[in-house]
């Protein structure tokens, strides 16, 4: 063959290599494994703490409460059920920053139900320190009113009506607040 037919280049190549430089060793490499994942270890600790610290991923107040109530939940759900009331919910924008909620409730036969007890709790579905509490005044017969203020963005309205200190209707709803 001649040299020619090889195009190789001949010239060195360029290195970091010191010569007379500390050699890698057991010790060495050991630190540098412990420093590395000692890095990874805090980060995993930092980012779990500012995790739990800000969603505790509790969506009630007392699950575990809440759990033992099951029972009771399906029975006052079918009764609800049995009513076949009608609630309607309305949004009304009074201004940008301000929105109210009407609510109308007919019985089984169309009848609008008077007397009626309505509170909601306007949930922010990732931070239970957003949620508000709202009280209804009935402003006409079967006609329940109030109003709120809130970001944009999406909210669960849990509905509940009580009568004679009693639950009688509830409802989830998702809101898309604009």
């Amino acid at each position: 063959m001649t040299q020619s037919s090889h195009p190789i280049d001949k010239t060195p190549l360029s290195s970091d290599y010191i010569p007379g430089g500390r050699p890698l060793n057991g010790w060495k490499a050991l630190t540098i494994f412990c420093g590395l994942f000692s890095i990874v270890l805090i980060a995993n600790g930092a980012l779990s703490y500012f995790a739990i610290k800000s969603f505790s991923g509790e969506v009630i107040p007392h699950p575990y409460e809440h759990g033992l109530a099951y029972n009771r939940e399906i029975l006052a759900a079918r009764a609800q059920n049995n009513r076949n009331w009608r609630v309607d919910v309305t949004l009304n924008k009074l201004s940008p920053d301000k929105t109210e909620i009407s609510i109308t409730a007919r019985d089984k036969n169309g009848n609008m139900l008077q007397n009626l007890m309505f509170d909601a709790q306007v949930e922010t579905p990732t931070n239970l320190a957003k949620d508000i509490r709202l009280s209804f005044e009935e402003k006409d017969p079967g006609r329940y009113v109030s109003d709120f203020s809130l970001p944009p963005g999406q909210r669960d309205l849990v509905l509940t009506a009580r009568q004679s200190g009693e639950e009688v209707f509830r409802s989830h709803n998702r809101l898309h607040l604009r």
